[in-house]
């Protein structure tokens, strides 16, 4: 499969990245572990997960997604060395101290990445959330550590707008600290108003990698949320009633008219569409069957003519 240079970090990737929020939650070990190899076997090669995936499931406490990662690489000798491995630090981890980006905490939640994941180093190490309580310059310092002791590879960011992103990036050159190198911003179809315009300009200016996260919108470009009722046909249905405008509708349809010309779903056409937006490395999506897998790799490969592209834009413009 073609791979994408990310930023400036050194890596290549497949166009699609895999999302492991679902491990620990919607899917158990054994299945986790069955979409991951089937996800390999396709061609692609990055694993996205959070240290507080998945602190939301009964039961649950956080790095339960880190966990199962690292037993499956564990239980497949040599997979290491075929796979990058993205996690984050920053979210509320519900317990005194374990949340934010402060150069204390990041250097204590990186120890705990690594030993639940059963690595030497983290491919790509995000701050999950902007932190007001701390210095651009003391978490880019606490990267820098980590960098020059080889725990992680390189740096990126989740949810910062653009004059964040911009400060961020002004301190590094500042102070000679660790740059952002990738941005992980929402970006769908339907949610594109966050992305586009000055966020992405900064990216393409600086030479950012994207990897966006919420790729499918919770699953409303899967086409197969349309009304209320649909809801219940997953435990993040719920999620879903704010896709649900006229707007909303638009999208679907476009999807649908694209995705027949192709013989495609309309999961596959919204992320490559995604793929074919300037700016954007790999979608970031996430699947909990081999069937999902295979059609990510239908969607990488996709090529939308010039009119798939202006029609999808114009159905879905903000």
């Amino acid at each position: 499969m073609k791979t994408r240079v990310l930023g400036q970090t050194g890596l290549e990737i497949a166009p699609i990245v895999f999302g492991g929020n679902v491990f620990g939650w919607t899917i158990d070990e054994a299945a986790s572990f069955d979409v991951l190899d089937a996800f390999v076997d396709h061609g692609f090669d990055a694993i996205d997960t959070a240290d507080v995936y998945s602190a939301w499931a009964p039961g649950n406490t956080g790095g339960e997604s880190e966990t199962i990662i690292g037993r499956w690489l564990r239980a497949r000798p040599g997979m290491r060395g075929k796979v990058k491995i993205f996690t984050k630090v920053g979210s509320d981890l519900g317990a005194p101290g374990k949340k934010g980006l402060s150069r204390r905490w990041v250097i204590e939640a990186v120890e705990d990445s690594l030993t639940r994941l059963g690595i030497e180093r983290i491919d790509l190490y995000f701050s999950h959330w902007p932190d007001p309580a701390t210095p651009y310059e003391e978490t880019l310092g606490a990267y820098a550590t980590l960098l020059e002791q080889g725990k992680i590879r390189s740096v990126g960011a989740s949810n910062l707008d653009a004059a964040q992103l911009g400060e961020a990036l002004h301190v590094a050159e500042r102070t000679g600290l660790p740059r952002y190198q990738v941005l992980q911003p929402e970006y769908n179809l339907y949610d594109r108003a966050g992305f586009e315009g000055a966020l992405r300009d900064l990216c393409l200016r600086e030479g950012l990698g994207v990897v966006t996260y919420y790729s499918l919108a919770s699953g409303f470009l899967t086409g197969k949320y349309r009304t209320e009722n649909d809801f219940g046909q997953s435990r993040r249905g719920q999620g879903i009633g704010k896709y649900l405008t006229p707007r909303g509708m638009r999208c679907l349809a476009a999807l649908d008219e694209v995705a027949g010309r192709h013989q495609a779903t309309d999961a596959e056409v919204a992320l490559a569409w995604l793929i074919a937006k300037e700016g954007v490395t790999a979608p970031i999506a996430s699947a909990t069957k081999r069937a999902h897998v295979e059609s990510f790799a239908r969607a990488a490969t996709l090529g939308l003519a010039a009119e798939d592209l202006a029609l999808l834009d114009e159905a879905s413009r903000p």
